[in-house]
C-alpha cells in the first residue's frame, strides 16, 4: 500500500538496499533478513528445509508458533499464507528484491491484522532498459541454483520479470547419533516466477502483477513430504496530485497444499503414516489509501477489506476422515496525520477493524520525531491486535511425534507496546539505539496437555498474558574501503506465570565486516544466539549458538561475475527443535557461481 513504510511512521526502520542483500550469503531471503536481530523464524528454522508451516516470522522476541506476527508486503501486495499466515520465502528470486524495510512495532495505522510485532516492506528491482540478470551456483548437498531477471523500460511503459528453479539433496535433521532406517535428508525443490508490467499515463499509474510458485519438500523421513502450488494476481493503480495521491490495490491469491505426516519408532527404523492433510484456500482483498501533503502537516487515510476461504481434509491411518476450515472476513478503516512544529514532528492515528467471528478492534497510536539530520530522537506508543489463522481454528498437524491440536475457540492476540529511542547519522557512520515494552495479552501458543517419552500432545490455545521487554542498537561505521556493522538485541519476554516465552533467546547479534572496492566484494559475518526454550513448559532448552558467514565477489569481465558463498563456516552443529527428538540445523554449505548484472547491448 505504501512505497516505503519508513516515510509513515515514527518507528524503528531498518532498510536493507540492493547492495547489503547481497553481501549476505543466504539460500533464500529469509536467511539474509537475519541480519537484523529479533527477525526469526518459529524454532530457528531456515525456509532451506523447514516445513512450510514453520515459516512464520518473529519481530523483537513476540514469538511465533508458525502464524506470523509480522505482516509482509511484496510491492505493496500482502505475501502472507492466507490460510495458516505464514510466509514461502521460496516465491522471492533474492538478487530481484531491490530494497528490505523492516518496521519494528506498530506505530502505524496503516496495517492491521498479522501487523503485530511489526511490517516487512519487500520492493523489487525499478526497471531498466534491457538489463538482464543471468545466475547459476552449485554447491555441497548437490545444490543447484538457476535465476534470471529481465527488464526494459520504454517513456510510458516497462516490463520486468524474474524466474528461479532450486534443487537440493539437503541434509538429515536428526543427529547421526540416533539416525536410523526411517530417517531421510530433508530437502526442497521449486520453480517460482513473476512478471510486473508497469503503465504510465497522465491519470495515473497502474502495475499488473501475477506470481506462481511450485514447491516439493522431504520433510526428514520416509513417509513425510509436501507440495505446494501458489499463485497470485494483483493490480494497482496510484494518482498524483499536486499535493494528494490516491493508491488502489486489489488481489487474487490461489493456493493447494499437500502433507503427509507420520509416528516414527524409538529406534527410529521404522515410519508409519498417520494421515495425509489437503488443503486448499484461496484469498481475495483490496484496500484504498488517499494522502495530503501540506508544507507543516500530512493526512492519509484509507480502508481495506480481505476475505480468506479454506479447508483442511485429513485422510486417517487406519481409515477415517477429519475435516475444519471455514471462511474469515475482515476489513477497516484507518487515519493518520503528523504535524511539523520547528524541529518536532507529532504522530497520531488510529485504525477500527472487523477481525472476523465478530471481533472489532480500535488501534490508536501516537509518537514523535525530534531532531535535525544528525541526532533526532523519537517515540511512540500504540494498540495492535493478530486473528487467529484458520490454520490454527481448524487445522491439526504433527511434527515428529509432537502432535498439535486446533482450537476453533481462539481468541485474537493483543498487544500494547511502547518504545523510545534516538538515531544519530555521521558522515562514515550511524548509530540507531531503541528500548521498548510489549504488553501482549491471549497470545497464541501451544499448550502442552500431555508429555512422554515416546509422544507429545499439544494444542493451540490463548495463553496467559506476557511481558516482553528489550533493547535492539545498530551501529554501522564506513572507513574507506572497509565498512563495519554491529547490531544487537536484548529481549526479556515472561508469561506472568513466569514461563519463558517459547523460541526467544534473551540475547541475539550480528557483526559483519566488508571490504569493496569496483569490481570487488569480501564479506564476513558472524551470528551469534543464546539459549531458547522449545516448549511452553521450559522443559526443552535448546543451547545457544554462534555461526560464521562468508561472501567474495569478483568482477570478471564487463557485467560478468564471479562468487563464492559459505554459510556456517565452522560447520557449528546447533539445535533447533525437540519434538521429543532432537533436531538439527544446516551444517557448512557453500556454493560456486556465475552471475549476469547488466545492461544488454
Amino acid at each position: 500500500m505504501v512505497e516505503k513504510i519508513s516515510a509513515e511512521t515514527p518507528a524503528n526502520v531498518t532498510v536493507l538496499d540492493q547492495t547489503t542483500l547481497q553481501q549476505s550469503p543466504g539460500t533464500n531471503l529469509d536467511d539474509r533478513l537475519r541480519e537484523v536481530p529479533g527477525f526469526s523464524l518459529f524454532r530457528r528454522s531456515s525456509s532451506l528445509v523447514a516445513h512450510p508451516t514453520t515459516q512464520g516470522i518473529s519481530l523483537r522476541g513476540i514469538g511465533s508458533s508458525g502464524a506470523s506476527r509480522t505482516l509482509v508486503f511484496w510491492d505493496g501486495i500482502p505475501a502472507n499464507d492466507p490460510f495458516g499466515g505464514w510466509v514461502y520465502w521460496t516465491q522471492f528470486v533474492p538478487d530481484e528484491i531491490g530494497r528490505a524495510e523492516i518496521s519494528r512495532g506498530a506505530s502505524t495505522s496503516i496495517f492491521g491484522d498479522r501487523a503485530m510485532s511489526g511490517a516487512i516492506g519487500l520492493f523489487s528491482r525499478q526497471p531498466e532498459k534491457l538489463h538482464l540478470l543471468a545466475e547459476y551456483q552449485f554447491g555441497n548437498l548437490d545444490t543447484h541454483d538457476l535465476s534470471a531477471g529481465f527488464s526494459h523500460a520504454w517513456s510510458r511503459l516497462a516490463i520486468s520479470g524474474a524466474a528461479r528453479a532450486f534443487t537440493t539433496d539437503g541434509y538429515y535433521i536428526v543427529p547421526a547419533a540416533i539416525r536410523g532406517a526411517a530417517d531421510r535428508p530433508a530437502s526442497v525443490r521449486f520453480v517460482t516466477s513473476d512478471v510486473r508490467i508497469d503503465r504510465y499515463t497522465s491519470f495515473g499509474n497502474l502495475f499488473f502483477k501475477t506470481s506462481v510458485l511450485a514447491e516439493e519438500r522431504q520433510n526428514g523421513t520416509v513417509l513425510t513430504h509436501n507440495s505446494t502450488g501458489l499463485g497470485t494476481v494483483s493490480m494497482r493503480y496510484v494518482r498524483e496530485f499536486t499535493s494528494d495521491s490516491l493508491s488502489l490495490v486489489g488481489f487474487h491469491t490461489r493456493e493447494g497444499f499437500h502433507s503427509t505426516f507420520s509416528s516414527v519408532t524409538a529406534d527410529r527404523n521404522t515410519d508409519r503414516l498417520t494421515f495425509t492433510q489437503t488443503v486448499p484456500s484461496e484469498a481475495v482483498g483490496g484496500a484504498a489509501l488517499w494522502q495530503h501533503h501540506a508544507s507543516r502537516w500530512n493526512l492519509l487515510g484509507g480502508a481495506d477489506v480481505y476475505r480468506v476461504e479454506g479447508a483442511s481434509t485429513d485422510h486417517l491411518v487406519p481409515p477415517g476422515l477429519r475435516v475444519g476450515g471455514g471462511t474469515q472476513l475482515q476489513h477497516g478503516v484507518f487515519g493518520q496525520a503528523d504535524a511539523t512544529f520547528g524541529p518536532l514532528r507529532l504522530f497520531a492515528g488510529a485504525r477500527h477493524s472487523f477481525a472476523g467471528q465478530g471481533n472489532q478492534f480500535l488501534s490508536p497510536n501516537g509518537g514523535f520525531v525530534i531532531g535535525g539530520k544528525r541526532l533526532r530522537a523519537r517515540g511512540s506508543v500504540y494498540r495492535s491486535f493478530r486473528a487467529p489463522t484458520l490454520n490454527e481454528l481448524y487445522r491439526e498437524f504433527r511434527a515428529g511425534n509432537a502432535t498439535t491440536r486446533a482450537n476453533p475457540a481462539l481468541l485474537p492476540e493483543t498487544l500494547w507496546g511502547a518504545e523510545a529511542g534516538f538515531d544519530f547519522t555521521g558522515e562514515t557512520g550511524t548509530l540507531r539505539v531503541t528500548a521498548y515494552r510489549n504488553a501482549l495479552n491471549g497470545l497464541i501458543t501451544n499448550v502442552t496437555l500431555s508429555s512422554t517419552p515416546a509422544a507429545i500432545v499439544r494444542q493451540r490455545a490463548n495463553a496467559a498474558a506476557a511481558l516482553s521487554r528489550g533493547l535492539e542498537a545498530e551501529f554501522r561505521r564506513r572507513l574507506r574501503n572497509f565498512t563495519g556493522e554491529w547490531k544487537y538485541l536484548y529481549v526479556e519476554s515472561r508469561y506472568v506465570t513466569g514461563f519463558r516465552v517459547a523460541q526467544i533467546p534473551k540475547h541475539q547479534g550480528t557483526a559483519q565486516l566488508t571490504y569493496q572496492r569496483p569490481g570487488t566484494l569480501v564479506s564476513l559475518g558472524l551470528r551469534s544466539y543464546a539459549y531458547q526454550f522449545d516448549d511452553d513448559l521450559n522443559v526443552f532448552r535448546l543451547p545457544g549458538y554462534a555461526s560464521a558467514q562468508f561472501v567474495i565477489r569478483q568482477h570478471v569481465a564487463r557485467a560478468l561475475s564471479a562468487e563464492v558463498t559459505l554459510e556456517n563456516a565452522f560447520d557449528r552443529r546447533f539445535y533447533t527443535a525437540f519434538t521429543p527428538t532432537p533436531n538439527i540445523g544446516a551444517p557448512r554449505l557453500w556454493r560456486v557461481g556465475l552471475r549476469w548484472d547488466g545492461r544488454l547491448r
